[in-house]
């Protein structure tokens, strides 16, 4: 069941749009921010305020990398897997995360700080290898950096 706030910022974000349904992402990024992912209640939940069908958010919230139809941890690791960062050494950098955080790809923390993804590209390719953490970039990575940056996210 959506919250009254979830509803409320929603509903906001439909008056910005010619449709209800052209709030969909913002509706699913809204709830998201709350939980941390959209669950397939959620999905149900922003399909009837948005009049849309279940099947259609389902549709827009598995398109997009992003959006998280599974629970993640507090912070969210996007590993950029790139030819720019293969090519300067991505495979350190994801190997030392693999061992500091203990998980693989697709896997939560036990204490549900980090969750790791690999992404196709951040847009950086200039400073690779690069990641992301929630909204922050870190660019021309080298494993030493690895244990610092995690030590600023708790």
């Amino acid at each position: 069941m959506l919250t009254p706030q979830e509803i409320t910022a929603i509903e906001t974000e439909t008056h910005k749009v010619p449709v209800r349904s052209a709030a969909c992402i913002e509706a699913l990024k809204i709830v998201q921010q709350h939980r941390r992912w959209v669950s397939d209640e959620s999905v149900v939940d922003i399909a009837a305020l948005l009049q849309m069908s279940a099947e259609e958010v389902d549709s827009v919230a598995t398109f997009y990398n992003l959006i998280f139809r599974k629970p993640v941890g507090r912070h969210v690791i996007l590993l950029c897997d790139s030819i720019s960062c293969w090519v300067m050494d991505y495979t350190s950098i994801r190997d030392s995360l693999f061992e500091q955080l203990g998980i693989r790809y697709g896997e939560t923390t036990p204490d549900e700080r980090f969750t790791l993804l690999p992404n196709a590209c951040l847009g950086t390719c200039d400073h690779a290898p690069a990641m992301m953490i929630d909204e922050d970039t870190y660019r021309d990575l080298q494993p030493a950096q690895l244990a610092g940056i995690l030590q600023r996210y708790t």
